[in-house]
């Protein structure tokens, strides 16, 4: 991890080789770009490619030696292993660093063709989010001769996995949503999916996580949003979480599916027997209790809609206390829309904005320091993410310069934050965003920085820490002065990372 994001000159290279190439032996290192998970049994941070010519003689591979950077990332790894290329689930080697190196005596055959090996580790349990781990293949040996490998220490973030398949007797966990309170107390919200990583409808629960410290420890989960039985056809889930900053409130928005009412069976009129229903909860002592679901669909749906709801994340508080819930819709004839919910009575009332702009769907917002609101969409369109402006509410909206060309997406959901406002006393003016940095597949999970309000997102701020495949949601708070954090989906996980 680079430990200051607004210094990083150089462009974070997601994927490398180093190595040495020879006539008969070609040796190549692909690091494994991911964070180490203390309780995972592999965390597998780098690929040996070693090439052998069909010409070659009979050729062994005799030692790795892989060295930590400092002490301290040789303290936190409890072991190293190296998986076979046959199958990344077979151990043939395990062991533990002295002096900073960990050294692999070998006498393996290699074949002619590619022999690929995976290096592994396993992290303690105590292992800090504030501290990289500096890690690097330093040296192969085959035959008789030592070739040097990498040069360089590749850095690697400490996470924390905040919820995975079988806790709490759920079969997957989906949906992020973060928000730091005004007592710095971290809440996660998030889909409790039980029967399967299915949306609505199904058996779903919004579940929350707290944190007190930064994020090193989660307390146990709370289910604060629960429509009772029939437990499999009364689901609530995708929720949005949003902090009133001026009086200290959470709230959370989510989906209520009474039948098959979500995205694909929820159609026109009001009553939860014919349409999706938009609830909410609320939280007045830092997410400890929560209040009984609050309705509000009939206040705000179009009764010619098929469907509206919030888009999942997190909302936003305005500088003038209006709350704002990124939201969507979709109209009678089943297009959908990115709008917003806005509140200017902390809660009492709520309303919504017009559609921004058709075939968009999951959206975040984030104040400008002009004052307006900027909408960051997804777009069915793929590509590229969609984005306007609203000075008003959203009751009129312009589309932004960024839009469709400045962040590109494999249609998902992604988050957005203000990390930093002049207007706030801070030096500078920071928009953070985090997404799947590919307009294909969901991988590469991405923060990226604006220092201009979002025209431009400049490859010197961006950080990729997590390149695996994944189900690509993820959400951002600002922890303090110094550090983001991010929530995000792994395979039915829910992982959190901390950067400076």
């Amino acid at each position: 991890m680079i430990r200051y994001l607004l210094l990083l000159i150089i462009p974070f290279q997601f994927l490398f080789f180093t190595g040495e190439l020879f006539s008969e032996i070609n040796i190549r290192s692909k690091k494994n770009q991911r964070p180490f998970f203390p309780g995972e049994d592999q965390n597998v941070f780098l690929q040996l490619t070693i090439r052998v010519d069909s010409s070659a003689d009979k050729t062994y591979l005799r030692e790795i030696i892989i060295e930590a950077g400092d002490s301290h990332s040789e303290r936190v790894i409890s072991s190293i292993s190296i998986l076979n290329s046959g199958s990344r689930d077979t151990i043939s080697r395990k062991g533990e660093f002295r002096n900073r190196k960990f050294v692999f005596r070998l006498n393996r055959e290699l074949q002619a063709g590619g022999n690929i090996f995976y290096l592994s580790c396993t992290v303690k349990e105590d292992a800090s989010l504030n501290e990289p781990v500096l890690l690097r293949c330093k040296s192969v040996t085959i035959g008789e001769k030592k070739h040097l490998i990498d040069k360089k220490f590749n850095e690697f973030l400490i996470g924390r996995i905040v919820r995975k398949p079988g806790n709490d007797a759920a079969k997957c966990y989906r949906i992020p949503g973060l928000i730091t309170t005004r007592k710095g107390t971290l809440i996660a919200a998030y889909d409790i999916r039980y029967e399967s990583c299915g949306d609505l409808p199904g058996n779903i629960d919004v579940g929350v996580s707290r944190s007190t410290d930064g994020g090193e420890n989660w307390l146990p989960m709370q289910i604060v949003m629960d429509m009772g039985e029939p437990q499999s056809g009364n689901g609530i889930g995708d929720p949005s979480i949003l902090l009133d900053e001026q009086t200290g409130t959470v709230w959370i928005a989510a989906l209520w599916s009474h039948g098959n009412n979500g995205w694909n069976g929820s159609g026109r009129g009001l009553t939860p027997e014919e349409t999706g229903q938009l609830v909410l909860v609320k939280s007045e002592d830092d997410g400890i209790s929560w209040s009984s679901p609050i309705n509000i669909t009939e206040r705000l749906k179009d009764p010619s809609w098929k469907l509206f709801f919030q888009g999942p994340g997190s909302g936003i508080s305005l500088r003038d206390g209006a709350l704002i819930f990124p939201a969507q819709f979709r109209d009678s004839t089943g297009i959908p829309y990115s709008t917003i919910i806005y509140s200017k009575d902390h809660g009492k009332n709520w309303n919504r904005g017009t559609g921004a702009k058709s075939n968009t769907t999951e959206a975040q917002a984030v104040e400008l320091e002009s004052g307006e609101v900027m909408l960051n969409m997804r777009d069915n369109r793929g590509e590229f993410r969609s984005v306007a402006i609203t000075s008003d509410l959203g009751k009129t909206w312009i589309e932004h310069t960024s839009s469709r060309n400045a962040l590109r997406e494999p249609i998902c959901m992604a988050g957005l934050i203000r990390a930093g406002s002049k207007k706030a006393g801070d030096k500078k003016n920071i928009l953070a965003f985090s997404n799947p940095d590919d307009s294909k597949r969901r991988k590469n999970m991405t923060v990226k920085l604006s220092l201009d309000e979002g025209i431009n997102w400049d490859k010197n701020h961006q950080l990729l820490y997590d390149e695996r495949d994944c189900f690509g949601y993820s959400s951002l708070t600002k922890i303090d002065a110094k550090h983001l954090g991010v929530l995000y989906e792994g395979k039915g996980e829910l992982y959190f990372v901390k950067i400076k």
